[in-house]
């Protein structure tokens, strides 16, 4: 498959590029507002189509699929422009600015016959995978759960996940994934409750706490970040154990990783030899592609994670419990 990269991002060059070309597939075109800087980039990357606009390389390029990671606001207006040029879209998380525009842009790509899906590397990850199976097939009567993801942005003032005209936050870029993890472990939440704080008076939440409470009578906490150090955890805890993990949603390529657990009052640590998580979601991508299957992060998925975080936004406004429909 070749990819068209919709920016210059940091993500992009730093993990997705890297990945796509340790996979069996290429970049053939990266694309930036600013020619100058997408032949500079192209440049350094070895890729051999450069463009000075988004709807050039939609028109021009040798591509059959795009990679999304322009800020979230402009999310949905890029996915929807690539499918109407024909090629499937990987797009990075969150997938839209709520529930509702998510589903339309999977129903708007369903439509024009091209594959969407969210990009939660982390999802991908051997971990990820093994730790939903431990929960599932041993863990009995699960009684609450805990994700944590923040890290500091302090001395970064214009930082665009600062912005709320392009739909920043610390629960969209990353509580997003404490969400995703509770969900994946718990499944999906009846009532949220949440209270946020924007200490930079940007107009966004630059910390997020919540509330998640599921039909069993289970519990999860989520937290999310901007004025704190780096932390990335999940737990999830059952009448007769637990689970844990550190470091859970961006592991590096060479990063070693484990997970914790106690089943029965047997303690077990299980080590995962490291992996590339963006590798892993590319290839999974771009095989659904091939085969015509639902990709693991689909339209339900996607919708219902928004849907949460929709619910906790209100809740956090208006400051009592929230029920998800």
């Amino acid at each position: 498959m070749r990819f068209g990269i919709l920016s210059t991002a940091g993500i992009a060059r730093n993990a997705v590029i890297p990945a796509i070309e340790r996979s069996e597939h290429e970049v053939t075109a990266i694309a930036s507002r600013d020619a100058d800087r997408a032949e500079t980039v192209a440049s350094e990357l070895g890729i051999p189509n450069a463009y000075g606009s988004y709807d050039e390389m939609l028109a021009d390029a040798p591509i059959d699929a795009v990679y999304n990671p322009l800020p979230n606001a402009l999310h949905a207006e890029w996915t929807i422009r690539a499918a109407d040029a024909g090629h499937d879209v990987l797009c990075e998380k969150p997938i839209g600015v709520d529930a509702e525009q998510a589903r339309e842009m999977y129903d708007y790509c369903d439509r024009h016959d091209v594959t969407l899906m969210e990009a939660f590397m982390y999802r991908f990850h051997p971990r990820t995978e093994r730790a939903a199976e431990v929960v599932a097939e041993n863990l009995e009567n699960v009684r609450a759960g805990s994700a944590t993801f923040t890290f500091s942005l302090r001395g970064n003032p214009d930082d665009i996940r600062l912005d709320p005209d392009l739909a920043g936050g610390s629960l969209m870029d990353l509580g997003c994934y404490a969400v995703s993890a509770m969900r994946l472990f718990l499944g999906e939440p009846e009532r949220v409750y949440a209270k946020s704080v924007d200490t930079r008076d940007a107009g966004v939440d630059s910390q997020l706490t919540g509330i998640l409470e599921f039909e069993s009578g289970a519990t999860a906490r989520i937290q999310s970040g901007f004025d704190t150090p780096f932390a990335e955890s999940y737990r999830v805890e059952a009448e007769n154990g637990w689970l844990e993990a550190e470091n859970v949603f961006g592991a590096d390529p060479d990063q070693p990783v484990e997970i914790e657990y106690e089943v029965g009052g047997r303690h077990v640590t299980e080590a995962f030899d490291p992996v590339d998580p963006y590798q892993r979601e590319v290839e999974h991508f771009a095989d659904a592609v091939e085969s015509g299957s639902t990709p693991r992060i689909d339209g339900t998925e996607s919708a219902h994670n928004m849907a949460v975080i929709d619910a906790l936004y209100e809740s956090a406004k208006r400051g009592e419990p929230v029920s998800l429909s």
